[in-house]
């Protein structure tokens, strides 16, 4: 009888002790909040605690870079006339920009890039630009020079007679990863915010957008949600280490400011600009020699694809680098090398990477099958007049030739002519109402032009057509 009373109270007090102990294992330490259990869909649901340390620290980033980025004050020059500006950028000068002859002021960001004074902002921001001012972040004021700028990618170079500067140090775009955290700092709405700091995440990479110009335009903007307004183009867009990740350069809005979507250069393609604003004065381009665009599904189905990625060449420029390599119309361009190919936008911010001269290995398909192919690039700022190794006369990025009834483009390329409307064939018969009959023809009409070109002629099909474009300034 007592063996069997002990066995019961022993096992009471196991039973207490094994209860105590879960207890005490899920009772959250003072100062640590109790977990919650819900019920979803019929199913417990537990709440995960998150301390402190769970969150990503942005205070070494966020003090490190705001010392690098300047506020850029601008006066722009009058106009006699309206100025045609892309909608794109409208949000940084405002709906007035390009109207009147009194002088205005516009505003933006900068980053310092070198020690002795060498800022990197948006070429949108000091385009037109007779007085540049830079405020540090230390209040201190400077004049400042262009040294060079590159609409193509949106990007412009400046200087201040200043040393011992504080600088941000360019990462790897290439290495950035959708949902990976960044800053953007600058100087939203004027002086009053100037080094303001907002985080957010990479919502998307490699991203174009309208081109209401038809200008030539290297674009594979990173997207992301970072808030960021006018004024705020030109300013640096970084990572968790304090690391150049970007230039931010525009907003997709309807109202002028902030919605959700804020884009910035690629710091790759920024790197490589500099480097030849600073070591040539301009920048040198490499080019591919095609034309085509980024995979759909359509072009999937027709060439048998298992996914639409990729590039697809719809034509090669006749003894361009392309074409020289053994790339053929049709093919599916996949990788550059080593960086894997999935749109025309990431394409151009690859080949935009490299210098005229240097090799690189692209892979593609042809028929389903793959295809290496070794590239040497050609510089894509040929001058207007270069006669080619066939015979061809560069004109804006198209190669023309003399025929019996006026001026042949054999290939129009994807410089500025093209983007006007010129293609494949058309003949031109008058440039700003005068008669042409050979390339040099063309060339000298256009040289004499102080703003315009003109063009007229027969399509490749038989019909008048005409396009014209503005001169560069």
């Amino acid at each position: 009888m007592k063996k069997g009373f002990l066995t019961v109270v022993i096992s009471i007090l196991l039973s207490g002790l094994t209860a105590y102990a879960i207890v005490k294992s899920s009772t959250p330490a003072q100062g640590e909040s109790q977990p919650m259990v819900y019920s979803s869909d019929g199913q417990a649901v537990r709440t995960v605690n998150l301390s402190l340390s769970d969150y990503p620290d942005f205070t070494y980033a966020a003090e490190n870079a705001v010392e690098a980025v300047v506020y850029v004050k601008v006066t722009i020059k009058p106009q006699q006339q309206q100025q045609q500006i892309d909608p794109f950028f409208r949000f940084f000068f405002g709906d007035e920009y390009g109207y009147g002859n009194r002088e205005r002021q516009g505003s933006g960001s900068g980053v310092i890039i070198r020690q002795d004074g060498y800022i990197v902002t948006n070429n949108h921001v000091v385009s037109g630009a007779t007085t540049i001012q830079v405020t540090l972040n230390n209040n201190k004021t400077y004049d400042a020079t262009v040294i060079g700028t590159d609409p193509a990618t949106d990007v412009a170079l400046i200087k201040i007679d200043a040393s011992g500067l504080p600088t941000l140090q360019f990462a790897d775009s290439d290495k950035l990863r959708l949902g990976e955290w960044v800053l953007a700092i600058g100087s939203p709405l004027g002086e009053e915010l100037r080094s303001t700091i907002t985080a957010g995440i990479v919502s998307a990479k490699g991203r174009s957008m309208p081109n209401y110009n038809g200008e030539f335009k290297i674009e594979s903007f990173i997207q992301t949600d970072a808030a960021v307004n006018p004024g705020n183009s030109g300013g640096a867009l970084v990572n968790k280490e304090g690391e150049l990740v970007g230039i931010n350069t525009a907003i997709v809005s309807t109202t002028g400011s902030y919605t959700g979507y804020s884009f910035a250069v690629p710091s790759n393609i920024v790197k490589k600009v500099v480097s030849d604003l600073i070591d040539f004065g301009s920048v040198k381009r490499a080019m591919l020699g095609i034309t085509g665009g980024t995979v759909n599904e359509e072009i999937a189905k027709k060439m048998k694809l298992s996914t639409p990625e990729g590039v697809y060449v719809s034509e090669v420029v006749k003894g361009g680098a392309a074409d020289k390599a053994g790339i053929k119309s049709e093919d599916i361009i996949t990788d550059i090398d080593g960086t894997r190919i999935s749109t025309m936008p990431e394409l151009q911010a690859k080949v935009n990477s490299f210098h005229p001269g240097d090799k690189a290995t692209v892979k593609a398909l042809r028929d389903g099958k793959p295809m290496t192919f070794t590239v040497t690039f050609q510089d894509g700022n040929i001058e207007n007049g270069t006669v080619g190794s066939d015979g061809t006369v560069a004109f804006y990025g198209a190669q023309l030739k003399a025929v019996e009834n006026g001026v042949q483009i054999v290939s129009a390329g994807n410089g500025k002519l093209a983007q006007a409307g010129g293609e494949d064939g058309f003949i031109i018969r008058f440039v700003n109402d005068q008669k042409v009959t050979k390339p040099q023809d063309v060339i000298d009409i256009a040289k004499k032009s102080k703003r315009s070109i003109f063009i007229e002629g027969v399509t490749a099909n038989g019909r008048p057509g005409y396009f014209g474009f503005g001169k560069d300034e």
